[in-house]
């Protein structure tokens, strides 16, 4: 168990991680830029650091900023939530190497399912059942051929697409 864990995010799932620790009886440390000073996740972590200003490039993405913020404070974990640097294999390696746990994913199962098409190539290996979809589209003919065989709608995903990046719902062939 940890004593003290970093949270490297923000807003709704950063509070949510600090009540759980709260709940665990595990300290809390929240990272913030200048616009998010006043947050309700600063407020409800036992120790917060500003990691930069507002633009996430230069704070909750920069993974100087974040790891320096856990070196000081002593937290032995670095939980990032969702999306800034929870899908980030080098930042999920540079906390083993700061001999830091990250609490996610191991940089390779980052890698692995930072993919789309191969995180279902995974998936589909190891028998887990799948929503009706397909491999890797080569073309807009290959696209419009597999959205008639599984009916539409459909949704069209880029690979590499995080979050919604890249999506795109088509309710028939002229999407």
């Amino acid at each position: 168990m940890f004593a003290k864990v970093l949270i490297a995010n923000r807003g709704a799932i950063a509070c949510r991680i600090l009540r759980t620790l709260r709940a665990m009886g595990i300290g809390s440390v929240a990272v913030f830029s200048d616009a998010d000073a006043g947050s309700a996740h600063v407020a409800l972590a036992d120790e917060a650091v500003r990691i930069g200003p507002p633009p996430a490039a230069e704070s909750y993405l920069d993974v100087a900023a974040i790891l320096a913020a856990a070196e000081a404070t002593g937290a032995e974990a670095i939980h990032p939530g969702y999306g800034f640097l929870s899908e980030n294999a080098a930042f999920a390696e540079a906390c083993a190497a700061r001999g830091i746990a990250f609490i996610g994913p191991t940089p390779d199962n980052i890698r692995a399912f930072g993919l789309k098409h191969t995180a279902r190539d995974l998936a589909a290996a190891q028998g887990v059942p799948l929503a009706p979809g397909t491999d890797l589209l080569s073309d807009e003919a290959a696209a419009v051929e597999a959205a008639a065989r599984i009916g539409y709608p459909v949704i069209l995903k880029a690979t590499a697409g995080g979050g919604v990046i890249g999506m795109r719902v088509c309710a028939d062939e002229t999407d």
